[in-house]
């Protein structure tokens, strides 16, 4: 079953610039993504294109979105 607290680093293989960048800005969980908006997360250094490509659907499997 999928959780909005599931831990992002243990449900998505992302490169690990884009792992390190979210733990760094405090994003463990999919939940602590929905205090973000995407502009915010593609701001962050190491966070490039290809890992909305992987983040949007887990995150819409779960229920959650960016901030607006």
């Amino acid at each position: 079953m999928t959780a909005a607290s599931d831990r992002i680093a243990d449900t998505l293989k992302l490169s690990r610039p884009a792992h390190s960048a979210l733990a760094a800005a405090g994003i463990v969980t999919y939940a602590d993504l929905t205090k973000w908006t995407r502009r915010q997360v593609a701001d962050l250094h190491g966070v490039g294109p290809k890992t909305f490509v992987f983040l949007e659907p887990a995150m819409k499997a779960r229920g959650v979105g960016f901030k607006a």
